[in-house]
């Protein structure tokens, strides 16, 4: 199922555009790579026009489902997620190996980068950033290992940040800063029909999926502090949803100042995410419209069929037309 992201952020597409790669490193230069995980929700053409000289790399995270084991981007991997769910069948998640992390460093040490900043899914959610830790210690480069403390596209958006500050020259600490501070400022929330495959996951305790299953509840939910974490209680599907747009609003809306950058993720329900993405651009005409995409199998593997999450992030430049900081070629 094809996602609408194409004509998204038409801002950032433009700013995009006068990309060049970095220079080869010299005297006084410093070339820094960027690492993430498949949990960051890229898109996909963007990671795909960073990775040819190896300023951004991707580690997929593995998805079991029964006996056998998926990495993100192999052919209907979120169709086989799905039939697993339906079936019972058991899904899991790990983290990749710290050998993954490491041929991943020691690739951008061959290719001239002098640092790698390595940013990852929440370190409450997954052992990724540990495994990436353990990687760094073995290479002979330096690297800098961010624990974004959130998921989906609040932690693209920080690899985003990341690579602007990389191809503009910055070293691995400001590299890292920048990530760090994106990855501040995003919000998650979301909404699931059922907390079950939470629950079987671990990632949210078996008191909040016993309120939802027995009681009807529909929650909100948000991550904080890297943790997922209930918001509010609602008491039907159409309220939930709508309760979810209010607070996206309204979070927008706090950010006066700032550009606001919104993501819409679903996992088989893009029309009832196309359908949101809409109503929000509607009540927020001042927002570029929303990337619209798919979970990535890791996240949908632990949220379960028909969850509509949304974003909240910011543009680092303010989207101020005149701004000077570096631009990406997809």
């Amino acid at each position: 199922m094809p996602d609408s992201s194409a004509a998204g952020w038409p801002w950032f597409r433009a700013r995009l555009a006068g990309f060049r790669p970095a220079p080869k490193p010299g005297a006084g230069v410093v070339r820094t790579a960027v690492v993430t995980d498949s949990a960051a929700a890229l898109p996909q053409p963007w990671a795909d026009g960073l990775k040819a000289d190896g300023l951004l790399t991707v580690i997929p995270m593995p998805v079991m489902v029964g006996a056998d084991i998926y990495g993100e981007g192999e052919d209907d991997i979120l169709e086989t997620i799905a039939l697993a769910l339906a079936a019972g069948t058991p899904v899991k998640t790990s983290r990749p190996s710290p050998g993954q992390f490491e041929q991943a460093f020691r690739a951008a040490l061959r290719r001239g980068y002098q640092e790698v900043v390595s940013i990852h899914i929440s370190g409450e959610l997954s052992g990724t950033a540990d495994a990436a830790r353990l990687a760094a210690a073995r290479v002979g480069i330096p690297v800098e290992v961010v624990d974004s403390r959130t998921v989906g596209m609040a932690l693209g958006m920080a690899v985003q940040a990341a690579v602007a500050a990389a191809a503009g020259g910055a070293d691995a600490v400001r590299t890292a800063s920048a990530a760090a501070a994106q990855a501040g400022q995003a919000r998650v929330y979301f909404y699931v029909p059922s907390l079950e495959q939470l629950r079987r996951g671990g990632r949210i305790g078996p008191a909040a999926s016993l309120l939802g299953t027995m009681l009807a509840i529909k929650p909100i939910l948000a991550v904080e502090n890297g943790k997922i974490v209930p918001l509010e209680k609602v008491r039907s599907a159409a309220k939930a949803v709508a309760r979810l747009e209010e607070l996206v609003a309204a979070e927008a809306q706090a950010q006066p100042g700032q550009a606001v950058r919104l993501a819409v993720h679903h996992f088989g329900n893009q029309e009832e995410a196309e359908g949101l993405a809409a109503r929000l651009a509607a009540a927020l005409p001042q927002c570029p419209p929303a990337q619209i995409s798919s979970l990535p199998a890791v996240l949908a593997a632990h949220a379960g069929l028909g969850v509509l999450a949304v974003i909240v992030g910011h543009d680092p430049a303010g989207g101020a037309s005149g701004s000077k900081a570096p631009s990406l070629s997809t």
